[in-house]
């Protein structure tokens, strides 16, 4: 090992020591805000979240398009065959994927749709509307989720992730989210799913810390597999989930739509 590497090994041990030193902090503050978030942070242990600030927004963007409505091995064999198309570059560049023709995106693996919100996103990133890395340090999270969900194909939800996992932003709730909202109503003890709303007003007191809070909710879903689930202490009076009964049709008006013309 070289003196330079030598040098640089024990700075990024430091670096680690100190994300995790921080992260024991974070979890304290959390624990003291909800004496169930308490019990959950002890039950699952320390949060191993971690931002890859290595990645620009254009590489998650394009990561998040190639995994949405799949699973999560076939996304990763479409992603590496993507990949594979523009060796050895670790990664194109959206003009690299401009120039690729459709033919060879599609025996990649992408859908017609994706492929379109890819190519959306490479020209977005080229005019600027996707900020570069340094520009993302600078921006808040509402003007983050602003500018990139006007790339086709890019929700909300796909931006929360990319704030938590890539940027590492603490304040992030992803109230909408099914893993989150499912994760609450276990931990908490209620009947059903809280709605959106009712996950952020109670949630407000997670704050500066709801991206953990989100970590052990999730959590508590594995925990609840696994028979560890803390019991439930009563349940918050917050608001739940109506569940939706589909529409019955009468036979009379579904003899009609069949005898509708196409």
């Amino acid at each position: 090992m070289s003196t330079a590497a030598r040098g640089k090994a024990p700075a990024r041990d430091n670096m680690a020591a100190r994300r995790r030193a921080a992260m024991r902090r974070r979890e304290r503050a959390l624990a003291a805000r909800d004496p169930v978030m308490a019990r959950l942070i002890d039950a699952a242990g320390p949060c191993t979240m971690d931002a890859r600030l290595e990645r620009t927004p254009f590489e998650s963007l394009a990561s998040s398009i190639a995994h949405q409505q799949l699973n999560g091995v076939v996304a990763a064999r479409i992603l590496a065959r993507f990949v594979a198309l523009y060796a050895p570059a670790a990664f194109p560049e959206p003009a690299a994927v401009l120039a690729t023709d459709e033919a060879a995106l599609r025996a990649a693996g992408f859908s017609f749709a994706k492929i379109r919100a890819l190519r959306d996103l490479a020209e977005k990133t080229q005019s600027g509307v996707v900020p570069t890395s340094a520009e993302l340090v600078a921006l808040e999270d509402a003007h983050i989720i602003e500018r990139l969900t006007q790339v086709r194909g890019i929700g909300p939800w796909t931006v929360q992730m990319m704030l938590m996992f890539q940027l590492g932003r603490p304040s992030v709730l992803p109230i909408d989210d099914f893993g989150v909202r499912n994760g609450f109503r276990l931990a908490y003890g209620l009947k059903g799913l809280p709605t959106p709303r009712a996950l952020a007003e109670f949630g407000a007191r997670w704050h500066p810390h709801s991206s953990m809070a989100a970590w052990y909710l999730w959590r508590a879903v594995d925990l609840s597999r696994e028979g560890k689930l803390p019991r439930a202490p009563r349940a918050p009076r917050v608001a739940i989930q109506k569940q939706r009964v589909p529409a019955v049709k009468s036979r009379s008006r579904r003899l009609k739509s069949r005898l509708k013309p196409s």
